[in-house]
C-alpha cells in the first residue's frame, strides 16, 4: 500500500488528492485557493465525509504548501509525512521534450522552465509546486504528467501549421494541446464502459469545462486536438477567446492603441470568451440564469459555444471516416446538462438519440438510447488517478532496475 498526493497547481490555486494505490482509494482532496489574492481560502474533504474550510492569508505557493502538510498531519489524514511516498504534478506544457510522464530531475525542471512561454499561465505555477514539495518531501517519489503527452501522437498533417516549416524546425512551433490526461482518462473509460478495445474505436472526447477542448481519439492515440500551440485557441472558454484570425490582434492594437503583444494576450486569455461575449460572466451556470431572465446576449453567447463544439465535432467525425462515441467531461461536460442537450440536438443528423431522463440526471455512463448511431456518454474525469498510476508505473520501473 502506497500512498500517492497529486498536486495541480494553478497560478493562484493549488489542489490535491491523496490516494492509496494501487487500491485507488481517496483519502482526501481539497483546494488552496486566491494565493497571493485577498480572500484566500483552503477547502478540504477527507475521511467520512469530514470537511476543513479556513479563510487565511496565502501569500505564495511556497505558503500553501506549508499549510497543506501542516493540515495532513492536523487533521489526522497522515500522521507523518513520510507515509506519502510519492507526489505526482500535473503540467500543462512539456513540448516535444517529454511524450509521456517522467521522474523529475534537475533536468526536468530546466525543460519546464524553458517551455514556460508556451503555456504562461500555467508551466510556471506548476514548477512552483514541484519546487516546493521538492523541498518539505525531498524522499518522496517525484512524477510530472503532461497534458500535452498524450497529444504527441497525433499525426504531422494534424499538427502543423501553414507557416514556414523553418518555425517547426527551429522553434518547434506545432499544435500540442492541452487536457491530454483527462483525454486519456475518458476514452479508457468509455472503451470499457462500451465494453471493446479502445483501439477499436474511433472517439471524440469532450473536455468543457472553463478550459475547453475537443479531441479525436482513433485506434486508442490522439489524432487531432482543438488547442492549438498554447492552450488559448480552439473552442469558445470560460475567459479564453478560442480561435481568431492572427490579422485581428494588430487590427485590435492599432484602433485600441495597445503597443504590446502582452496586453493584448491578456485580453484574449482574460477578457473574453464567455465572459467577452456576454459581458455578465465566464461561468456557464450564470449564462444559462441570464438567459432564463430574458438577457440575449447571454444566449447568443452559450449559442456560439455550443456552435463552436459543433464545429470541432464535425471536423473530427470527417477526419476520422465516422465516430463510434462522443463522450462529454469535466465541470461543463459533467454537470451542465441544458448544455449537453443543446449539443446533442445539434446532432440528431448522425442518428444520434439520448435519454432525457439520463441526461437530466448527469447519469454516468451511456446516456445515449440504445437506437443512437452513435453511443454518447457522461464521465467524470480524474486526471488524478492517471497521474498517480504513472507515479506507480515509474516507480516500479525505477525499483525493477
Amino acid at each position: 500500500m502506497e500512498k500517492l498526493l497529486v498536486i495541480n497547481s494553478g497560478s493562484s490555486s493549488l489542489k490535491f488528492k491523496l490516494l492509496v494505490m494501487p487500491e485507488e482509494k481517496e483519502l482526501a482532496d481539497g483546494l488552496v485557493d486566491r494565493i497571493g489574492i485577498n480572500g484566500s481560502q483552503i477547502n478540504i474533504k477527507y475521511g467520512d465525509g469530514q470537511k476543513f474550510v479556513s479563510d487565511e492569508e496565502i501569500k505564495d505557493h511556497q505558503v500553501a504548501v506549508d499549510r497543506l502538510t501542516f493540515l495532513l498531519k492536523d487533521l489526522h489524514i497522515v500522521e507523518d509525512l513520510n507515509e506519502i511516498t510519492g507526489v505526482g504534478h500535473r503540467v500543462v506544457a512539456g513540448g516535444e521534450y517529454f511524450k509521456h510522464s517522467v521522474v523529475v530531475d534537475d533536468e526536468v525542471i530546466k525543460h519546464i522552465d524553458e517551455i514556460s512561454d508556451m503555456a504562461p499561465l500555467h508551466n510556471p505555477a506548476n514548477l512552483m509546486g514541484i519546487k516546493a514539495f521538492k523541498e518539505i518531501l525531498p524522499n518522496a517519489f517525484a512524477v510530472a504528467s503532461f497534458d500535452t503527452a498524450f497529444h504527441q501522437t497525433v499525426p504531422a498533417v494534424n499538427y502543423l501549421y501553414s507557416t514556414p516549416y523553418e518555425w517547426y524546425e527551429k522553434y518547434s512551433v506545432r499544435r500540442y494541446g492541452a487536457h491530454g490526461i483527462s483525454h486519456h482518462y475518458v476514452s479508457q473509460q468509455a472503451a470499457e464502459t462500451l465494453g471493446k478495445p479502445v483501439e477499436d474505436l474511433k472517439l471524440i472526447t469532450c473536455h468543457l469545462g472553463a478550459g475547453s477542448s475537443i479531441c479525436a481519439v482513433k485506434d486508442g492515440k490522439s489524432f487531432d486536438i482543438s488547442m492549438g500551440f498554447t492552450p488559448l485557441t480552439g473552442v469558445t472558454m470560460a475567459t479564453r477567446s478560442g480561435d481568431v484570425d492572427a490579422a485581428l490582434l494588430g487590427y485590435m492594437m492599432d484602433k485600441l492603441n495597445i503597443t504590446s503583444m502582452d496586453e493584448m494576450l491578456d485580453i484574449l486569455n482574460h477578457k473574453s470568451g464567455l465572459l467577452g461575449v456576454s459581458g455578465i460572466s465566464s461561468d456557464m451556470r450564470d449564462l444559462l440564469e441570464a438567459e432564463k431572465e430574458g438577457n440575449e446576449r447571454a444566449s447568443l453567447t452559450i449559442d456560439i459555444f455550443v456552435k463552436n463544439v459543433i464545429k470541432y465535432i464535425g471536423e473530427y467525425i470527417a477526419e476520422m471516416g465516422g465516430v463510434d462515441g462522443i463522450v462529454f467531461t469535466a465541470g461543463i461536460g459533467e454537470n451542465s446538462m441544458p448544455v449537453r442537450k443543446r449539443i446533442l440536438e445539434r446532432l440528431a443528423y448522425l442518428g444520434v438519440t439520448f435519454d432525457e431522463e439520463k441526461n437530466a440526471a448527469n447519469y454516468e455512463g451511456v446516456i445515449s438510447q440504445p437506437d443512437s448511431k452513435v453511443a454518447v456518454l457522461r464521465l467524470s474525469t480524474n486526471e488524478e488517478l492517471m497521474i498517480a498510476r504513472d507515479i506507480m508505473k515509474l516507480k516500479a520501473e525505477a525499483e525493477n532496475k
